[in-house]
């Protein structure tokens, strides 16, 4: 299927991370429609996918969750394959947020949010999407959100994976982050199939934090404990 030359829909990707920084929820907002890579490749060495930086009394600190990969599959297994070695990270984590911002206006109301998600998922890819989805609702991020393996048993690579979801989901504008992502688009293969190319824009925003000077690119956590709500608003007023 071709997507139509007037649906004029936005489409972003990413795969599932660990509490993302805030440049993911600012790819979110800007989409139609946004779909989570639950069933790709899960990545070698370290990634963002099983961690991320809050902001603590002695500086950044990563959150770290140990993941285990099937016998023989590391390299191959996808998001969906990975699960956690072991539930120790989870009173870990908990600790951590607790010491680190249980003096910030908004921690009983994030933590509430948060903490039954660390507490009880039951697999790696559902406590990522859930503790996701469950801060998009907090914002009122109103972009569909879709998971890859509920749209397509099959896919391309790089380039083509895009096309593909793009097709799926009947949009003609891929909005790209600038990072890593950049090495899968080949603008001419996309404008082949109808598909213009975007980057996000996104400029990260300076915001009131605990513990000093200012440390940007923290996962959103640090950002919703400090400003709640508002987050929203410093997320999109960051030009």
């Amino acid at each position: 299927m071709t997507p139509s030359p007037h649906s004029n829909k936005i489409l972003s990707i990413h795969q599932p991370n660990y509490i993302p920084w805030l440049g993911y929820f600012y790819k979110i907002i800007h989409s139609d429609v946004f779909v989570f890579l639950d069933s790709v490749q899960y990545p070698r060495g370290q990634s963002f996918s099983a961690r991320n930086k809050v902001k603590t009394p002695n500086g950044p600190t990563w959150l770290t969750i140990p993941i285990s990969v099937p016998e023989g599959q590391k390299g191959k297994a996808s998001f969906l394959e990975v699960d956690f070695a072991t539930d120790k990270w989870r009173k870990k984590h908990l600790r951590t947020l607790h010491m680190s911002y249980a003096k910030a206006p908004f921690y009983e109301e994030v933590r509430e949010m948060i903490e039954p998600i660390i507490s009880n998922a039951t697999s790696f890819v559902e406590l990522n999407i859930s503790l996701i989805e469950k801060i998009c609702e907090y914002l009122e991020i109103e972009t569909k959100r879709i998971r890859l393996s509920n749209i397509l048993d099959e896919y391309g690579e790089k380039t083509q994976l895009i096309i593909d979801i793009c097709e799926a989901v009947n949009v003609d504008t891929y909005l790209s982050g600038t990072g890593g992502g950049k090495e899968y688009n080949n603008e001419d293969m996309l404008n082949q199939h109808g598909i213009k190319l975007i980057y996000s824009d996104f400029k990260h925003p300076e915001y009131e934090q605990l513990w000093g000077d200012f440390e940007s690119n923290m996962s959103i956590i640090d950002l919703l404990m400090n400003h709640g709500k508002n987050s929203r608003k410093i997320l999109l007023d960051n030009k």
